[in-house]
């Protein structure tokens, strides 16, 4: 999609019964061109029919708004020496905890609608077409001139644990409510809202009360720091998916063993949460809801951990794929360990051959034993 017809959906998004001739006026083109750019973006399925009925607004769809960045990877060929200079790999790819949830998702044939703010430069340029050939809708970015786009620097262990990483998202705090309130429409039509705590928190609290109380919200917490970012309302939020250190933030209390892992997710749902996924490492994760269901997810063996980044973010696009296809809390677990399950597997941060099939496929051989507590 050129900018000159993101322009047009803009024009659409605030009055789908506009003529040739008003769009031509609104951008300063003439109405031949406005048609052919109209055309376009009808053999393209951006519209539809008469009226210029946005396709946007009649299909299910997915809406993610958070970080999309740079990753660079450096993995030690040997043990992780501190203060030293290590021998290894380097490898750069688009990440960002929303981004990748995104990508897997719409690799799950779930379509996906992508809200995030990215500098104008070559970066910039990587993040949009890489989304693009994921399937991911990117007319919605906020494009800032003159600023730098996301990056995020990590290093891993020769084994593929990560010992430490840096951050730079300062281009996603110039992301504004003034600016998601125009986008209200594709909100207020989404099927589930998927967020990451690298988000100012004035848009957090913006879009979990604007939109958590009829759509379902499913939000990362990232880290321990970021988690404190949700503690000053949880109410409007479907689904939280932290680890036990974030777990621990959030609840206020100590969350080691399996016990206090229930408990301290359970304060959370009496604070308003529908249903809490713990990521807890090998051990697999443990999940708790509103209906009373404690579910543990304990993942079979695998021979070969080629990366353990991003398999949180795959796992987050199970959940919601479970969701939207109405699937058992069981069943839901099990695909989202599955996807998760895939990503280890895989060098990359996103599986490249994950798939709505291939992660079926890793559930029903049994990437997890699901335990009911």
């Amino acid at each position: 999609m050129t900018d000159r017809e993101r322009q047009i959906i803009d024009l659409l998004l605030q009055n789908p019964m506009l003529t040739q001739e008003e769009i031509a006026n609104a951008l300063g083109i003439t109405r031949s061109s406005a048609g052919v750019h109209l055309m376009n973006l009808s053999k393209e399925g951006h519209i539809l029919g008469r009226g210029y009925v946005l396709a946007e607004l009649t299909e299910k769809y997915v809406v993610g708004i958070g970080a999309a960045n740079i990753d660079l990877m450096g993995r030690s060929k040997n043990g992780l020496m501190q203060e030293d200079s290590n021998p290894g790999q380097i490898k750069m790819s688009v990440g960002g905890v929303t981004h990748n949830i995104c990508s897997n998702l719409a690799r799950m044939g779930i379509p996906v609608k992508f809200i995030t703010a990215v500098g104008d430069d070559m970066y910039a340029e990587k993040i949009r077409k890489d989304c693009v050939e994921a399937g991911i809708d990117t007319s919605h970015f906020l494009t800032l001139p003159n600023q730098v786009s996301s990056a995020y620097l990590s290093i891993h262990d020769s084994s593929g644990e990560m010992s430490v990483a840096i951050s730079d998202m300062r281009v996603l705090q110039q992301l504004s409510v003034e600016f998601l309130k125009t986008k209200n429409r594709l909100l207020c039509k989404a099927s589930a809202i998927v967020m990451d705590t690298g988000l100012p928190t004035e848009i957090l609290e913006y879009v979990s009360q604007t939109y958590g109380a009829h759509i379902p919200i499913f939000v990362d917490p990232v880290s321990t720091t970021y988690s404190e970012k949700l503690l000053g309302s949880l109410e409007h939020y479907h689904t939280i998916k932290p680890n036990r250190q974030e777990l621990e933030v959030l609840a206020g209390i100590p969350a080691q063993g399996r016990e206090e892992i229930t408990h301290a997710g359970r304060l959370l749902l009496d604070r308003g949460v529908n249903r809490v996924v713990v990521s807890w490492g090998r051990r697999g994760s443990l999940s708790v809801d509103q209906n009373g269901t404690v579910l543990l997810a304990k993942p079979t063996p695998i021979e070969q951990m080629a990366n353990a980044t991003g398999a949180g973010d795959s796992f987050m696009s199970g959940l919601i794929y479970g969701h939207l296809k109405g699937l058992s809390p069981e069943d839901t677990l099990q695909y989202a360990t599955a996807a998760s399950r895939l990503t280890i597997q895989s060098e990359y941060t996103i599986d490249p051959f994950i798939t709505e099939q291939a992660v079926w496929e890793a559930a029903r051989a049994g990437a997890a034993e699901i335990t009911r507590i």
